[in-house]
């Protein structure tokens, strides 16, 4: 009997063992299977709100979707992360932006400002924002370009806040030595075919237009 019982746990540790070192092995095949070229490409991040997460639609078919197709087909040697967040502010966006900063950033495209002006913000605040963030992006990687793109808000502000608004972005662009996109939303902002019911995200269509503004800009960095 005491001979059987030692037989019978001799025969399940040899069981366990062998299913042990076949999942070891087959884990192992996994991970050398994962393609190293992914984590080798250069990386483009977009960091903004419910424009660069593609409220509305699918997220293949928002901006940040599309440059990684474009690139896809180009066959550059870089990758795309969407840090897209809907109704991020410049402030919450300073907040949460280490957690993005845990890899190099080849191009950084910060696309925020647009739910401080339409909450009435002081521009002057969204300003000290952007530079905090993009100051933070420097200081970490030196080598890393930003790319800032540049917002206006309808009128409903007042003209003065609206002028303001809309001029902090150059300036920006300007005391921190970053490039700038003049105003992401040219030729789609205003025109219903083009946006969403609610007049502020863009269509699929809509998209396809911000994506050749943004492609412009970034193709001779590439």
């Amino acid at each position: 009997m005491i001979k059987s019982s030692i037989k019978i746990l001799l025969f399940l540790f040899v069981v366990v063992s062998s299913c042990t070192t076949k999942r070891e092995k087959t884990a192992e095949s996994e991970s050398a299977s994962i393609p190293e070229t992914v984590q080798s490409k250069k990386l483009i991040l977009f960091f903004g709100n419910s424009l660069t997460a593609g409220y509305g639609i699918e997220a293949e078919d928002a901006f940040p979707g599309l440059t990684a197709a474009r690139i896809d087909s180009l066959g550059l040697n870089y990758r795309v992360i969407n840090a897209g967040l809907s109704g991020e502010t410049t402030a919450s966006g300073l907040s949460r932006l280490d957690w993005f900063l845990q890899e190099l950033p080849a191009i950084f495209i910060l696309e925020l400002g647009g739910n401080d002006g339409l909450r009435g913000i002081t521009p002057s605040e969204t300003k000290k924002n952007l530079k905090g963030i993009i100051q933070l992006v420097k200081s970490k990687y030196p080598e890393t370009i930003v790319v800032l793109a540049g917002m206006q808000i309808p009128p409903n502000m007042g003209h003065e806040y609206t002028k303001e608004f809309s001029g902090l972005f150059p300036e920006v662009a300007s005391e921190e030595n970053v490039k700038l996109i003049p105003f992401l939303l040219e030729g789609v902002a205003g025109n219903p075919d083009l946006n969403l019911p609610d007049g502020i995200h863009p269509t699929e269509e809509g998209h396809l237009i911000v994506f050749e503004t943004i492609w412009k800009s970034i193709e001779n960095l590439l």
